[in-house]
């Protein structure tokens, strides 16, 4: 993806949330945004996406809708009927898949 600064800032807050909510590696977590978003068109900084935390969109990198089709936001207080052991975790991108730009 071609990223202005500021979206790679808030792409890099994106890793970082899904680094200490979920406990992946920075190299999975940034693999998983890269198979996500490898053909996406992002605009300069503030991206249509920056109208959602960072939060809400690693819950979406990382984890499968519940049956109710809802993923979680981050926001405690929208989350607190989500039953998150019930929630599947995505596959991690294929090893060797272009997706892997960082080393573990």
């Amino acid at each position: 993806m071609r990223l202005d600064e500021g979206m790679l800032a808030y792409f890099r807050d994106i890793a970082d949330e899904m680094v200490s909510r979920f406990g992946v590696s920075r190299s999975e977590a940034v693999a998983r945004i890269n198979e996500r978003y490898e053909k996406a068109e992002i605009s300069p900084y503030p991206d249509l996406m920056c109208h959602e935390f960072p939060e809400y969109w690693a819950y979406g990198l990382y984890y499968y809708p519940d049956a109710a089709g809802r993923l979680p936001s981050g926001d405690e207080d929208e989350d607190e009927d989500i039953d998150f052991s019930a929630l599947k975790v995505r596959p991690v991108p294929a090893p060797g898949s272009p997706a892997w730009t960082l080393r573990e």
